[in-house]
Protein backbone atom coordinates (compact mmCIF):
# COMPACT_ATOMS: atom_id res chain seq x y z
CA UNK A 1 0.00 0.00 0.00
CA UNK A 2 3.21 2.57 0.51
CA UNK A 3 4.79 1.78 -2.45
CA UNK A 4 1.24 2.35 -4.36
CA UNK A 5 0.69 6.07 -2.38
CA UNK A 6 4.61 6.57 -3.24
CA UNK A 7 4.27 5.65 -6.95
CA UNK A 8 0.75 8.14 -7.33
CA UNK A 9 2.92 11.00 -5.46
CA UNK A 10 5.08 10.94 -8.29
CA UNK A 11 3.97 13.96 -11.07
CA UNK A 12 4.77 11.59 -14.20
CA UNK A 13 1.87 9.39 -13.36
CA UNK A 14 -0.38 11.95 -13.14
CA UNK A 15 0.78 13.66 -15.92
CA UNK A 16 0.34 10.09 -17.80
CA UNK A 17 -3.29 9.57 -16.35
CA UNK A 18 -4.19 13.17 -17.87
CA UNK A 19 -2.72 12.75 -20.78
CA UNK A 20 -4.07 8.59 -21.46
CA UNK A 21 -8.00 10.26 -20.27
CA UNK A 22 -7.35 13.28 -22.89
CA UNK A 23 -6.24 10.81 -25.72
CA UNK A 24 -8.99 8.51 -25.51
CA UNK A 25 -11.35 11.14 -25.33
CA UNK A 26 -9.52 12.75 -28.68
CA UNK A 27 -9.23 9.43 -30.34
CA UNK A 28 -13.20 9.13 -30.69
CA UNK A 29 -14.21 13.11 -31.37
CA UNK A 30 -13.37 15.37 -34.54
CA UNK A 31 -10.08 17.35 -33.46
CA UNK A 32 -11.07 19.82 -35.80
CA UNK A 33 -14.56 20.74 -34.71
CA UNK A 34 -12.89 20.66 -31.48
CA UNK A 35 -10.50 23.52 -32.20
CA UNK A 36 -12.97 25.39 -34.11
CA UNK A 37 -15.26 25.53 -30.59
CA UNK A 38 -12.60 26.65 -28.71
CA UNK A 39 -10.95 29.71 -31.28
CA UNK A 40 -14.67 30.49 -31.11
CA UNK A 41 -14.39 32.15 -27.58
CA UNK A 42 -13.27 35.72 -27.48
CA UNK A 43 -10.12 36.79 -26.14
CA UNK A 44 -11.88 39.35 -23.91
CA UNK A 45 -14.24 37.29 -22.09
CA UNK A 46 -11.84 34.54 -21.43
CA UNK A 47 -9.77 36.95 -19.36
CA UNK A 48 -12.65 38.33 -18.14
CA UNK A 49 -13.73 35.12 -16.27
CA UNK A 50 -9.95 34.30 -15.31
CA UNK A 51 -9.87 37.83 -13.22
CA UNK A 52 -13.57 36.53 -11.97
CA UNK A 53 -12.27 33.49 -11.29
CA UNK A 54 -9.41 35.11 -9.23
CA UNK A 55 -12.03 37.61 -7.42
CA UNK A 56 -13.97 34.63 -6.48
CA UNK A 57 -11.10 32.93 -4.91
CA UNK A 58 -10.77 35.99 -2.74
CA UNK A 59 -13.65 35.39 -1.17
CA UNK A 60 -12.50 31.49 -0.94
CA UNK A 61 -9.28 33.65 1.43
CA UNK A 62 -11.95 35.04 3.62
CA UNK A 63 -13.65 31.52 4.02
CA UNK A 64 -11.16 29.76 4.70
CA UNK A 65 -9.21 32.33 7.36
CA UNK A 66 -12.53 32.38 9.02
CA UNK A 67 -12.87 28.74 9.43
CA UNK A 68 -9.04 28.82 10.49
CA UNK A 69 -9.86 31.07 13.58
CA UNK A 70 -12.37 28.93 14.20
CA UNK A 71 -10.07 26.17 15.12
CA UNK A 72 -8.10 29.18 17.04
CA UNK A 73 -5.54 29.38 14.45
CA UNK A 74 -4.72 32.93 13.12
CA UNK A 75 -3.40 34.42 9.92
CA UNK A 76 -3.43 38.26 8.90
CA UNK A 77 -5.22 38.56 4.80
CA UNK A 78 -2.21 39.13 3.39
CA UNK A 79 -0.93 35.84 4.71
CA UNK A 80 -3.83 34.08 4.30
CA UNK A 81 -3.89 35.40 0.81
CA UNK A 82 -0.39 34.45 0.23
CA UNK A 83 -1.05 31.03 1.50
CA UNK A 84 -4.34 30.32 -0.60
CA UNK A 85 -3.14 31.63 -3.75
CA UNK A 86 0.15 29.60 -3.36
CA UNK A 87 -2.26 26.81 -3.54
CA UNK A 88 -4.58 27.32 -6.27
CA UNK A 89 -0.63 27.60 -8.19
CA UNK A 90 -0.41 24.24 -6.66
CA UNK A 91 -3.24 22.64 -7.87
CA UNK A 92 -1.83 22.79 -11.73
CA UNK A 93 1.20 20.21 -10.77
CA UNK A 94 -0.16 18.19 -7.77
CA UNK A 95 -2.75 15.46 -7.84
CA UNK A 96 -6.44 16.60 -7.93
CA UNK A 97 -7.56 19.72 -6.56
CA UNK A 98 -6.79 18.48 -3.39
CA UNK A 99 -2.92 18.86 -3.63
CA UNK A 100 -3.15 22.72 -3.79
CA UNK A 101 -4.65 22.06 -0.23
CA UNK A 102 -1.26 20.87 0.71
CA UNK A 103 0.85 23.88 -0.13
CA UNK A 104 -1.47 25.97 1.53
CA UNK A 105 -1.36 23.59 4.78
CA UNK A 106 2.27 24.08 4.21
CA UNK A 107 2.98 27.58 3.78
CA UNK A 108 0.61 28.26 6.55
CA UNK A 109 2.75 25.45 9.11
CA UNK A 110 5.60 28.37 8.61
CA UNK A 111 3.49 31.06 9.67
CA UNK A 112 0.64 29.93 12.61
CA UNK A 113 2.43 27.93 15.48
CA UNK A 114 -1.18 26.45 16.09
CA UNK A 115 -0.46 23.92 13.09
CA UNK A 116 -3.24 21.42 14.60
CA UNK A 117 -5.96 24.32 14.35
CA UNK A 118 -4.40 24.79 10.60
CA UNK A 119 -4.87 21.25 9.90
CA UNK A 120 -8.49 21.20 11.29
CA UNK A 121 -9.52 24.60 9.68
CA UNK A 122 -8.08 23.00 6.53
CA UNK A 123 -10.12 19.99 6.22
CA UNK A 124 -13.58 21.36 7.52
CA UNK A 125 -12.68 24.15 4.46
CA UNK A 126 -12.36 21.59 2.23
CA UNK A 127 -15.34 19.50 3.47
CA UNK A 128 -17.55 22.33 3.87
CA UNK A 129 -16.62 23.17 0.08
CA UNK A 130 -17.60 19.45 -0.83
CA UNK A 131 -21.13 19.92 1.35
CA UNK A 132 -21.89 23.35 -1.27
CA UNK A 133 -21.15 21.44 -4.08
CA UNK A 134 -23.31 18.32 -2.99
CA UNK A 135 -25.93 21.10 -2.64
CA UNK A 136 -26.01 22.77 -5.79
CA UNK A 137 -25.72 19.12 -7.10
CA UNK A 138 -28.89 18.52 -5.25
CA UNK A 139 -30.69 21.62 -6.32
CA UNK A 140 -29.84 20.46 -10.03
CA UNK A 141 -31.83 17.29 -9.36
CA UNK A 142 -34.99 19.16 -7.79
CA UNK A 143 -35.20 21.21 -11.11
CA UNK A 144 -34.88 18.50 -13.19
CA UNK A 145 -37.62 15.86 -12.07
CA UNK A 146 -38.87 15.42 -15.75
CA UNK A 147 -36.00 16.01 -18.00
CA UNK A 148 -34.30 12.38 -17.23
CA UNK A 149 -35.05 9.18 -18.17
CA UNK A 150 -35.81 6.45 -15.40
CA UNK A 151 -32.21 4.70 -15.97
CA UNK A 152 -30.63 7.67 -16.10
CA UNK A 153 -32.01 9.19 -13.02
CA UNK A 154 -31.34 6.41 -11.53
CA UNK A 155 -27.84 6.20 -12.23
CA UNK A 156 -27.37 9.84 -10.86
CA UNK A 157 -29.71 8.60 -7.86
CA UNK A 158 -26.63 5.98 -7.45
CA UNK A 159 -24.04 8.36 -7.74
CA UNK A 160 -25.44 10.40 -5.31
CA UNK A 161 -25.90 7.12 -2.65
CA UNK A 162 -21.74 6.03 -3.54
CA UNK A 163 -21.26 9.86 -2.42
CA UNK A 164 -23.23 9.59 0.72
CA UNK A 165 -21.98 6.34 1.77
CA UNK A 166 -18.52 7.48 1.41
CA UNK A 167 -18.92 10.69 3.56
CA UNK A 168 -20.65 8.38 6.33
CA UNK A 169 -17.90 5.87 6.12
CA UNK A 170 -15.53 8.36 7.00
CA UNK A 171 -17.20 9.89 9.65
CA UNK A 172 -17.64 6.04 11.00
CA UNK A 173 -14.17 5.22 10.48
CA UNK A 174 -13.14 8.97 12.49
CA UNK A 175 -15.27 7.93 15.75
CA UNK A 176 -14.29 4.15 15.73
CA UNK A 177 -10.20 5.04 15.40
CA UNK A 178 -8.82 3.41 19.21
CA UNK A 179 -6.82 6.78 19.59
CA UNK A 180 -5.26 5.33 22.66
CA UNK A 181 -3.42 2.53 20.43
CA UNK A 182 -1.62 5.01 17.74
CA UNK A 183 1.87 6.31 18.07
CA UNK A 184 2.62 8.79 20.22
CA UNK A 185 3.23 12.14 18.00
CA UNK A 186 -0.38 10.55 16.30
CA UNK A 187 -2.02 10.64 19.68
CA UNK A 188 -0.40 14.10 20.68
CA UNK A 189 -1.79 15.52 16.99
CA UNK A 190 -4.79 13.80 17.84
CA UNK A 191 -5.53 16.09 21.00
CA UNK A 192 -4.59 19.23 19.73
CA UNK A 193 -6.89 18.70 16.75
CA UNK A 194 -10.03 17.83 19.04
CA UNK A 195 -8.97 20.95 21.18
CA UNK A 196 -9.66 23.01 18.31
CA UNK A 197 -12.66 21.09 17.00
CA UNK A 198 -13.95 22.16 20.58
CA UNK A 199 -13.53 26.06 19.63
CA UNK A 200 -14.72 25.32 16.00
CA UNK A 201 -17.83 23.66 17.84
CA UNK A 202 -18.46 26.35 20.19
CA UNK A 203 -19.06 28.98 17.42
CA UNK A 204 -21.75 27.45 15.28
CA UNK A 205 -22.80 30.05 13.84
CA UNK A 206 -19.86 31.38 11.87
CA UNK A 207 -19.26 27.36 10.72
CA UNK A 208 -22.45 28.59 9.09
CA UNK A 209 -21.59 31.77 7.83
CA UNK A 210 -18.33 29.91 6.42
CA UNK A 211 -20.59 27.46 4.42
CA UNK A 212 -22.79 30.16 3.06
CA UNK A 213 -19.90 31.80 1.69
CA UNK A 214 -18.84 28.30 0.31
CA UNK A 215 -22.37 28.17 -1.42
CA UNK A 216 -21.59 31.45 -3.13
CA UNK A 217 -18.07 30.78 -4.19
CA UNK A 218 -19.25 27.47 -5.89
CA UNK A 219 -22.63 29.52 -7.43
CA UNK A 220 -20.21 32.23 -8.65
CA UNK A 221 -17.42 29.35 -10.49
CA UNK A 222 -20.61 27.73 -12.16
CA UNK A 223 -22.03 30.76 -13.54
CA UNK A 224 -18.18 31.30 -15.23
CA UNK A 225 -18.12 27.67 -16.26
CA UNK A 226 -21.32 28.19 -17.92
CA UNK A 227 -20.73 31.31 -19.37
CA UNK A 228 -17.15 29.95 -21.01
CA UNK A 229 -18.93 26.55 -21.70
CA UNK A 230 -22.11 28.33 -23.73
CA UNK A 231 -18.96 31.06 -25.49
CA UNK A 232 -17.66 27.51 -27.10
CA UNK A 233 -21.42 26.25 -28.50
CA UNK A 234 -22.30 23.88 -25.23
CA UNK A 235 -25.97 25.34 -25.16
CA UNK A 236 -27.60 24.21 -21.88
CA UNK A 237 -29.91 24.94 -19.64
CA UNK A 238 -28.50 26.02 -16.17
CA UNK A 239 -30.57 23.31 -13.87
CA UNK A 240 -28.79 21.05 -16.29
CA UNK A 241 -25.85 22.92 -15.27
CA UNK A 242 -26.37 23.30 -11.74
CA UNK A 243 -26.80 18.94 -11.57
CA UNK A 244 -23.53 17.97 -14.05
CA UNK A 245 -20.86 20.75 -13.00
CA UNK A 246 -20.39 20.06 -9.74
CA UNK A 247 -20.59 16.44 -10.14
CA UNK A 248 -17.72 17.32 -12.84
CA UNK A 249 -15.86 18.81 -10.18
CA UNK A 250 -16.08 16.18 -7.60
CA UNK A 251 -15.07 13.47 -9.87
CA UNK A 252 -11.34 15.87 -10.04
CA UNK A 253 -10.80 15.30 -6.34
CA UNK A 254 -9.29 11.36 -7.57
CA UNK A 255 -6.13 12.12 -6.91
CA UNK A 256 -5.43 9.85 -10.04
CA UNK A 257 -4.42 12.99 -12.92
CA UNK A 258 -2.66 16.52 -12.63
CA UNK A 259 -5.37 18.83 -10.86
CA UNK A 260 -8.40 16.82 -12.33
CA UNK A 261 -7.70 17.70 -15.65
CA UNK A 262 -8.64 14.57 -18.22
CA UNK A 263 -11.24 13.28 -15.20
CA UNK A 264 -12.97 16.68 -15.34
CA UNK A 265 -13.75 16.19 -19.28
CA UNK A 266 -14.69 12.67 -19.28
CA UNK A 267 -17.10 13.11 -16.63
CA UNK A 268 -18.78 16.38 -18.77
CA UNK A 269 -18.93 14.29 -21.82
CA UNK A 270 -20.48 10.76 -19.47
CA UNK A 271 -22.67 13.13 -17.46
CA UNK A 272 -24.25 15.67 -20.00
CA UNK A 273 -25.18 12.48 -22.18
CA UNK A 274 -28.82 11.96 -21.12
CA UNK A 275 -29.20 15.26 -22.45
CA UNK A 276 -28.06 15.08 -25.80
CA UNK A 277 -25.04 17.05 -25.79
CA UNK A 278 -22.17 16.32 -28.14
CA UNK A 279 -19.13 14.64 -26.78
CA UNK A 280 -17.22 17.45 -28.49
CA UNK A 281 -18.84 19.98 -26.89
CA UNK A 282 -18.43 18.77 -23.34
CA UNK A 283 -14.91 18.20 -23.78
CA UNK A 284 -15.00 21.73 -25.43
CA UNK A 285 -16.36 23.33 -22.69
CA UNK A 286 -14.22 20.96 -20.38
CA UNK A 287 -10.85 22.44 -21.79
CA UNK A 288 -11.82 25.68 -21.64
CA UNK A 289 -12.47 25.79 -18.35
CA UNK A 290 -9.39 23.81 -17.37
CA UNK A 291 -7.50 26.96 -19.81
CA UNK A 292 -9.06 29.19 -17.10
CA UNK A 293 -8.02 27.46 -14.17
CA UNK A 294 -4.49 26.85 -15.91
CA UNK A 295 -4.71 31.12 -16.32
CA UNK A 296 -5.86 31.90 -13.05
CA UNK A 297 -3.25 29.24 -10.98
CA UNK A 298 -0.48 31.37 -12.78
CA UNK A 299 -2.09 34.81 -12.08
CA UNK A 300 -2.50 33.57 -8.38
CA UNK A 301 1.56 32.02 -8.24
CA UNK A 302 2.36 35.35 -9.39
CA UNK A 303 0.61 37.37 -6.64
CA UNK A 304 1.66 34.82 -3.90
CA UNK A 305 4.90 35.08 -4.88
CA UNK A 306 4.66 38.77 -5.26
CA UNK A 307 3.36 38.89 -1.22
CA UNK A 308 5.55 35.94 -0.19
CA UNK A 309 9.35 36.26 -2.08
CA UNK A 310 11.22 33.38 -2.21
CA UNK A 311 10.06 31.33 0.70
CA UNK A 312 7.00 30.94 -2.18
CA UNK A 313 9.01 29.34 -4.66
CA UNK A 314 10.76 27.03 -2.07
CA UNK A 315 7.56 26.03 -0.17
CA UNK A 316 5.95 25.00 -4.04
CA UNK A 317 8.80 23.45 -5.34
CA UNK A 318 9.36 20.95 -1.93
CA UNK A 319 5.64 20.01 -1.33
CA UNK A 320 7.08 16.98 -0.90
CA UNK A 321 8.84 17.54 2.11
CA UNK A 322 5.60 19.64 3.40
CA UNK A 323 3.58 16.33 3.23
CA UNK A 324 6.07 14.44 5.33
CA UNK A 325 5.08 13.74 8.41
CA UNK A 326 8.21 15.38 10.33
CA UNK A 327 6.89 18.71 8.72
CA UNK A 328 3.46 17.66 9.86
CA UNK A 329 4.01 17.27 13.75
CA UNK A 330 2.58 20.18 15.26
CA UNK A 331 4.99 21.91 17.30
CA UNK A 332 4.84 21.55 20.94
Amino acid sequence: MKAVKQVLRRPWIRIAGSLIILALLLAFLPVHKLAAALRIIPLRLWAAVIAGYLVTHCIGVAKWRLTLRLSDAHLTFAQAVRCYFAGLFGTLFLPSVVGGDVVRMGLAFRIERNRAGVLLGSLVDRLLDTMSLAVVAGTGVLLLPGALHTHHRRAFLELAIVFALAFIGLFVTLAFIPWQRLPFKVRRLSVKIRRAARSMASQPQYVLVSFTLGLIIQMNLLVLSATIANACGLHVQFRIWLLVWPLAKLLALVPLTLGGLGLREAGLVALLAPFGTPATLAVAAGLAWESVVIGSGLCAGVISFLIGGSDFARSVLHFDRLRSSEELTPIT
